[in-house]
């Protein structure tokens, strides 16, 4: 009996404890890929519509005269060199982080064309199943990288020339940041039987010969050992790419490299990118740059070497990073540098740092700042740094 009303006064003080001992949490941890998924759902079809009425536009549609190389080779111009006041007929010179509009530009408008088409087509494929979106991809992956008459040689020797100077540059090497999205677009639709085998083959063939080429030519070499975000974004394309060929050693060496070269160099301690925030834009910059790392810890993290995880001995980390410029993008009122000398305006946009980092970190702040802003830009500068455009292929 004594024992029974003992449980009875137990019950009794358990229903008397105040209210507040049995609240849940005031937040609860997001599934960040299913909530950007219903973000997403309604662009992402209606750019997949498009993408289905679009015919193949390679780099053999258009041709400059001032390129050194062939109808099959990738040309563009240095954004940021004019013709000189003094000698308008000589070598262009240098007026960083001022595009110049009259430059050559017309194979990477191609390429970014290319990456919205089959990111729009392999996110779409990802969250109907519909194996239309897939038949229409291979129509434009085989005019790009199989098709005789219209394949783009596997190099960028002829990337970011510079009149009377260069007839191509290591920089340039930059510009195929936008085939990140179709190589990891498929993966995505690799299981799809309207990938063939044939066809799968040939599209590993040609991204293992540039993955080659960017490893072992001189620009290649020069453009993996720059001090800023060209290094980091040879590595994140390079990352991309081995990805897709499986490449295991490749990416193995690309994890040690991040963790030995990229951050330790490029970070500051207090998570800033000082050689980007020296530069004439550098909010933009410091964006551009902090993406590219989150994406090489996106595309590299294994269960056994999560490159989120990682911090050097100083307390460098992309955690750290995120952390610095998430005010200043919250909120760019902020930023204590002066605006960038172009494209001020048109920054942040829906970054990917945000949603990867609030998906790594549980950080629900970082992914309601993401999901408010634009998800779809239209300006080129923006385009141009922003090769990750169709984030729900890039998870896991």
């Amino acid at each position: 009996m004594k024992k029974f009303l003992s449980v009875i006064l137990s019950v009794i003080i358990f229903i008397s404890l105040p209210a507040f001992s049995y609240k849940k949490p005031l937040t609860k941890r997001y599934d960040i890929e299913k909530a950007a998924g219903k973000v997403l759902k309604k662009q992402i079809l209606a750019e997949a519509a498009w993408a289905m009425k679009q015919e193949p536009i390679t780099v053999t549609a258009s041709f400059s005269t001032r390129s050194a190389g062939g109808n099959h080779d990738f040309f563009s111009e240095a954004d940021y060199f004019w013709p000189d006041p003094k000698n308008p007929d000589g070598p262009y010179i240098n007026r960083d982080g001022l595009t110049n509009p009259a430059n050559f530009v017309e194979h990477r408008k191609a390429m970014i064309r290319l990456s919205k088409i089959i990111g729009a087509l392999a996110s779409a494929y990802k969250i109907t199943g519909d194996e239309k979106y897939v038949r229409q991809a291979v129509v434009h992956l085989k005019a790009w990288f199989i098709n005789p008459e219209t394949l783009m040689n596997p190099n960028l020797l002829y990337a970011q020339a510079v009149k009377g100077q260069f007839t191509g540059r290591n920089y340039g090497i930059i510009d195929t940041i936008h085939l990140m999205e179709v190589a990891q677009g498929i993966i995505v639709m690799e299981g799809a039987k309207a990938l063939d085998p044939e066809t799968l083959t040939g599209l590993k063939n040609w991204f293992a010969e540039y993955i080659n080429w960017l490893t072992t030519s001189k620009p290649g070499i020069q453009e993996k050992v720059t001090k800023n975000n060209h290094s980091t974004c040879w590595a994140m394309q390079v990352a991309s790419f081995a990805k897709f060929c499986d490449n295991e050693v490749l990416l193995d060496s690309l994890r040690i490299r991040y963790k030995t070269v990229l951050l330790p160099a490029q970070m500051a301690a207090d998570g800033s990118l000082p050689l980007e925030m020296s530069r004439t834009k550098p909010y933009g910059y410091s964006i551009f740059n902090l993406d590219a790392m989150t994406m090489l810890c996106q595309i590299l993290s294994t269960p056994n070497d999560n490159l989120w995880d990682f911090e050097t001995p100083d307390g460098k980390s992309i955690k750290k990073g995120i952390s610095f410029l998430y005010p200043f993008v919250q909120d760019k009122s902020k930023w204590t540098l002066k605006p960038d000398v172009m494209y001020w305006e048109n920054w942040p946009v829906a970054q990917p740092f945000l949603l990867f980092g609030a998906d790594a970190y549980h950080e629900n702040a970082w992914f309601t700042t993401w999901e408010k802003l634009d998800h779809n830009p239209q300006g080129e500068e923006v385009i141009r740094n922003l090769p990750v455009r169709h984030p729900l292929i890039w998870f896991n």
